[in-house]
């Protein structure tokens, strides 16, 4: 083919795929099928490819663009993004409105009631029609530029249609469908990844990707409902948005009412609540809006909402099914959990056939007996769960649910002993070999904030175990790219083989972990009670995990608290501790003449139970066979008070930009510093990203320091 013949063809192919994209997008009307789409797409990519002179900017191909970001730029909103007040109230929303007729006395205020869609909120820019700038809410005023994820999501338009304003700004949710969702974690299951907990959460995620080329791979929508700056548009009503988005061709709510009073009001949050389980995305709740622009800008503002607008929330659905059946899961600390066996039954959108029940105390509180009727919600719309018995539905014969005769005092994956551990109010197996135990290990010793192993969990570490090629998770060390590579993880009659290129990345990612440092290799060994921070502090004051095993600082922390409960003096070793930085003294009244360690006694004494035990001798006997010898992140107490954020408390909240948390909380550790779960007067800064949670509102309250991940960078070290 030539290249004038190629030319038109590829203008033929673009406008034939803009045409279909229309159709499916905008107007829910395809006429093709997805592999028909899928040709006429490939088609052009080969032929662009073949004549890289014909690719534009606005081609359909280009919708991945770009080069991976380093970082996300921080744009001001042209207006503020401001959140809205929320409640579960139907008095609340009849005081709204009663409120803003007291403020607007003697006028009617119709208003407009819409879906709360539950996605991520962003506000686009159109110059004269043309897509400009595309960004996060932020904190209200500043958000991420994520023009080029946006640009991935086939919807968005990059051109408007018909006579488009010079300036449109235009406000709404991108969200992933249901069935999107869905197929993603399909085909995450298959690989053998961690399913994803919701469809917003995944949409967060998405947008924060700083490789558009994954963010296309992702199945995402937007709906838009709004509008932010413009010029040189004449619109005077808010209903009048939707046909106007409309007709430009970007995609808005095929859902809203306009109201002019309190039961007109509530008989459209009503009817949308009947409905909106069918839509596209998910909803949480109904948006009422003054309709009036007019009246919106004299009823105002309070300092975080406007006050022509709320949203109401509706409460999670509950519907009434029997409980079949309640089975026993082991994981991976040996923790018994008991599930619920579910007559299937439909709520919140999906079938649900299985709910949690927590705990064997749970089960007592609630009096849940198998045959029982129960009611359970999915709390968040995401986990079901039982709320309560009908107990007026019960059955003659139903009896109390009794734990352990129920598995009959054995684990029922390896018939080992079992035990309650009354610190956990829960049943746990003794037996560390048990294949359930051994899975869940794996997977944790594999995951992201442990070792980041890549595709060894779910499935694959299941048919590991199954298979007999992993039988303690230090066994993935010696596994061969052959084994990998031909690991079925489907069954006999519908074999699944795992692949070599798979195998070869997931061989590579297991080679690497060998060389990560000795923090990183303390928390995935899962030690009873040693988290990501206490693994990062013994790190700091050890050289290898050796060390560790046979701790004198864990010992003299024995010691020094026994010694203290004796009443018996206890100051040389606290003065040895404190000069190894291991400890400092209290600064409390309650605590006078006492020392704070690193770790407190119960997280000593299980560290050094772990390594004493046949299973822990065992992990240090194999990591000397395997050449596993994790560097040393040990500091002396000097150093450790030199290091730049020495001393610094850190909370994070929200979705930072460019980085995980655990990414966030490996750099202020590395440099001295403390991250805590919860904020308090001792907190130095909040690290806060996009959609922060109620730390940052308790932050403010306190006056502390509130950064993002800009300013945190500029406080970190060049």
């Amino acid at each position: 083919m030539q290249q004038k013949e190629a030319a038109k063809r590829v203008q033929q192919l673009r406008e034939e795929i803009r045409k279909h994209d229309r159709l499916y997008y905008e107007e829910a009307a395809p006429i093709i099928s997805d592999r028909e789409y899928d040709r006429l797409y490939s088609d052009l990519v080969d032929l662009e490819a073949e004549f890289p002179d014909l690719v534009t900017p606005d081609s359909p191909t280009q919708r991945v663009g770009g080069k991976p970001l380093k970082a996300f730029e921080q744009v001001a909103h042209l207006t503020p993004m401001l959140s809205l007040d929320n409640t579960y109230s139907e008095d609340e929303v009849k005081n709204f409105y009663n409120r803003i007729q007291r403020l607007l006395p003697n006028e009617k205020i119709p208003v407009v009631i819409e879906p709360k869609v539950d996605g991520v909120a962003v506000s686009l820019i159109y110059e004269s029609g043309k897509l400009r700038q595309a960004a996060t809410r932020g904190d209200g005023t500043v958000g991420d530029n994520i023009t080029q994820n946006i640009r991935t999501i086939r919807s968005v338009p990059e051109r408007l249609r018909d006579a488009a304003p010079k300036l449109l700004e235009v406000r709404g949710e991108v969200y992933m469908d249901r069935k999107g969702f869905e197929k993603l974690n399909e085909e995450r299951k298959k690989q053998g990844l961690p399913l994803f907990a919701n469809p917003r959460n995944v949409a967060a995620g998405s947008l924060k990707q700083l490789d558009p080329a994954i963010v296309a791979k992702r199945p995402l929508g937007i709906v838009l409902y709004g509008t932010g700056a413009t010029e040189g548009l004449d619109v005077d009503l808010h209903s009048e948005v939707f046909p106007l988005l409309k007709k430009l061709g970007l995609p808005t709510t095929e859902w809203w009412r306009v109201a002019k009073s309190v039961d007109e009001i509530l008989s459209a949050i009503h009817d949308l609540d009947a409905i909106r389980h069918k839509l596209a995305y998910q909803t949480d709740g109904a948006v009422v809006k003054a309709n009036s622009f007019a009246q919106r800008e004299r009823l105002g503002f309070t300092a975080k909402s406007p006050r022509w607008a709320i949203a109401y929330k509706y409460a999670a659905e509950r519907v009434e099914t029997v409980l079949n059946d309640i089975i026993i899961q082991v994981g991976r600390t040996g923790i018994l959990t008991p599930v619920a066996v579910l007559e299937p039954v439909f709520v919140s959108g999906s079938t649900v056939g299985r709910a949690t029940l927590h705990n064997e105390d749970e089960i007592k509180r609630k009096d849940i007996r198998i045959g029982d009727t129960v009611v359970i919600e999915k709390a968040g719309e995401v986990i079901p769960a039982v709320v309560e018995v009908a107990k007026s539905k019960r059955p003659r014969d139903a009896k109390p649910f009794d734990f352990a005769k129920h598995i009959h005092g054995k684990c029922p994956v390896c018939g080992g002993p079992i035990r309650r551990d009354p610190d956990f109010v829960a049943w746990r197996c003794e037996n560390l070999q048990c294949p359930a135990q051994t899975t869940r290990r794996v997977e944790f010793l594999a995951a992201r904030g442990a070792l980041d192993i890549e595709s060894v969990g779910g499935i694959v570490a299941d048919k590991l175990v199954e298979r007999g090629l992993v039988r303690e998770p230090l066994d993935l060390f010696e596994l061969q790219i052959e084994q990998l590579a031909k690991l079925n993880l489907g069954t006999e009659e519908a074999p699944r083989v795992f692949g070599e290129k798979n195998a070869t990345k997931a061989i590579n990612a297991i080679e690497r972990a060998r060389t990560l440092p000795l923090s990183r290799w303390l928390f995935a060994l899962a030690i009873p009670d040693v988290g990501k921070t206490t693994a990062t502090q013994l790190a700091r004051f050890h050289d290898n995990v050796d060390e560790v095993a046979h701790s004198q600082l864990l010992r003299d922390v024995l010691d020094y608290h026994q010694k203290r409960e004796q009443k018996e003096s206890a100051k040389e070793i606290a003065e040895r501790l404190i000069k190894a930085g291991f400890a400092e003294r209290s600064k409390s009244k309650a605590g006078k003449d006492g020392i704070v360690t690193e770790v407190g006694s119960v997280v000593a004494h299980s560290i050094l139970d772990f390594f004493a035990s046949v299973t822990g001798k065992k992990i240090l006997r194999r990591m000397k066979e395997l050449g596993i010898q994790p560097k040393s992140e040990k500091v002396s107490a000097k150093k450790a008070a030199e290091l730049p954020l020495a001393e610094k408390t850190f909370v994070l909240t929200g979705t930072l930009p460019s980085m995980t948390r655990e990414e966030a909380t490996e750099k202020i550790e590395s440099l001295g510093g403390h991250v805590s779960s919860s904020v308090s007067k001792k907190t130095d800064y909040v690290l806060a990203g996009a959609e922060p949670g109620s730390k940052f509102d308790k932050a403010k309250g306190l006056g502390i320091k509130i950064i993002d991940e800009a300013a945190f960078r500029k406080i970190l070290p060049r």
